[in-house]
């Protein structure tokens, strides 16, 4: 095995961008980031989130009234457990015989006792998949740390590999419910009279330092300010806004903006802009009526998505009189579902980079991830699987 791609198979060692050789995976290894279950595992959840930072208790206290406000549990352990569900029945659908070891970041059930269990089945050779569509460190790098950390941990560095389906951003079935999103919410607003020119778009997505958004992607691409991260999001952003020009009559006027919401770094730290309420107060002086917002960074009704735009945007919104409308997150939508295990079906089989489905230009991307790919500026490289070193 090349000690250039750690922890990785024989095919995926290679290096090469895309392993275009069939590989025969035990099993799936679904990886979250977590969420506490009750008012109890709040802080302890905030705790594991944060760890090596040395944020104390009183200020973590601050970002759990997000989590109290919902009783102190977060929606994605729940959505994770349905998105399980329906990647078996998507797989048992096309006969594939693989079983789906679920994991977690930052809480139960965590990454290393799915690794423990698969290793245990005697599932050995894992295709990793991250509930995370776009390339940056903590949407990638930080996955493939926590992989080869655990594999490390466990002392299962030598037993199992962990390869990691492409970054699907642009894959057809994760942008297709967009597309139905922003249809039926720009739809709806010209049914009821509303200008296509008083109508706005706005596509969310976390923010993230602005000096670890630059070095998202491959470090020898240009990819312009915000890095790969960035320009993932508007690619993305242009495909939906043109299907549904193609869709609708007088869609093609209505505009649209990337913003940023869930900041979290202090005020020194540049970060990732404009944020998505203080865009919403500034539309009704542009003439806007109307606000779809679109939360296009997240793959499920995240935590993020619940209290930072179903809370606060709205709140914004109805603040500054404008009609608003949150569209919908994948979720298990059955494209999204379809497009996970075709992801899967690419490294199974083998599939050609060429023929690979891809709803932009900058598709599709890597199977494994380049040299200093999303490097973390504050901490800097550490053990990654499914990517060449560093």
């Amino acid at each position: 095995m090349s000690t250039d791609v750690p922890f990785a198979s024989e095919a995926a060692s290679s290096g090469a961008p895309h392993i275009e050789t069939p590989v025969a995976y035990d099993a799936i290894l679904l990886a979250g980031f977590g969420g506490p279950e009750g008012q109890d595992d709040v802080i302890p959840f905030l705790r594991n989130v944060t760890r090596g930072r040395g944020i104390p208790d009183e200020r973590l206290e601050e970002v759990a009234h997000h989590y109290r406000h919902f009783g102190g549990v977060s929606p994605i352990n729940a959505q994770n457990r349905a998105l399980k569900a329906a990647l078996e029945a998507e797989l048992t659908r096309r006969g594939i015989d693989l079983p789906v070891y679920w994991g977690n970041r930052n809480w139960g059930p965590y990454l290393e006792d799915a690794v423990r269990e698969a290793a245990s089945a005697g599932d050995t050779t894992l295709l990793g998949l991250a509930t995370s569509a776009y390339s940056s460190f903590s949407s990638c790098r930080q996955y493939r740390e926590d992989f080869a950390r655990v594999l490390t941990e466990t002392g299962l560095a030598g037993t199992v590999t962990i390869d990691k389906v492409r970054q699907f951003f642009d894959h057809p079935g994760f942008v297709q419910p967009f597309i139905d999103g922003v249809r039926d919410a720009v739809g709806g607003f010209l049914a009821d009279g509303i200008a296509p020119g008083a109508i706005r778009v706005l596509f969310s997505t976390h923010s993230v330092p602005t000096a670890d958004a630059d070095r998202s992607g491959p470090r020898d691409v240009d990819f312009g300010e915000g890095g790969a991260y960035a320009a993932q999001h508007r690619a993305v952003a242009e495909v939906v806004m043109a299907a549904v020009a193609g869709d609708i009559t007088g869609a093609g006027a209505v505009g649209w903006e990337l913003v940023y919401q869930s900041r979290s770094g202090p005020p020194s730290q540049p970060w990732l802009e404009p944020d998505v309420c203080d865009v919403i107060a500034e539309l009704p002086a542009a003439g806007v009526e109307a606000v779809a917002i679109v939360p296009l960074g997240f793959v499920s009704d995240h935590m993020e998505v619940l209290w930072d735009l179903d809370t606060e945007a709205m709140d914004a919104a109805a603040e500054a009189g404008l009609r608003a409308v949150r569209t919908q997150t994948p979720g298990v939508d059955p494209a999204y579902v379809a497009g996970l295990i075709d992801l899967v079906e690419e490294r199974l089989n083998g599939t050609p980079a060429a023929e690979r489905p891809h709803a932009t230009a900058l598709g599709p991307w890597f199977d494994v991830c380049r040299p200093a790919c999303c490097e973390n500026v504050r901490a800097g490289f550490k053990p990654a699987a499914a990517g060449l070193a560093p």
